[in-house]
């Protein structure tokens, strides 16, 4: 259950950062709105695969560049694994299409991390109250 909360989470924060930055936009699916969320789920499916397989390991290995720029080579990562997910899903009917990596996913990197993070707070954290 936890991870289809998780994929659901990326779909939404994959749909804000298509919605505010023009060079993000998701490409090939139908008319409807029921393919629409589809789409955007399947493309959160990809991109959660990454974060979790690949990301563990860039991050490990770009360790050094990330301590000396004070952890601000983790939007580079981030935009890496965006252009990632589009790379990998230009080959599937849904495709997640970033134009260029600076400006476009470098913003959807930090619009993507902003929405994750609220969503994660609001979402998965229990309340005590």
């Amino acid at each position: 259950m936890r991870i289809l909360l998780a994929i659901l989470l990326n779909a939404l924060a994959l749909g804000a950062a298509a919605l505010l930055v023009p060079g993000i936009r998701l490409e090939g699916w139908g008319d409807g709105p029921g393919a629409v969320i589809l789409a955007y789920v399947f493309v959160g499916a990809v991109f959660g695969v990454i974060n979790v397989t690949i990301k563990p390991i860039v991050s490990v290995l770009s360790l050094p560049i990330t301590c000396l720029t004070l952890g601000l080579f983790a939007i580079v990562i981030n935009a890496l694994m965006l252009m990632l997910t589009g790379w990998l899903t230009s080959w599937t009917p849904a495709s997640f299409v970033v134009e260029s990596f600076f400006w476009d996913a470098v913003l959807g990197a930090i619009v993507v991390s902003i929405v994750s993070a609220l969503l994660n707070h609001f979402v998965l954290t229990p309340r005590t109250q």
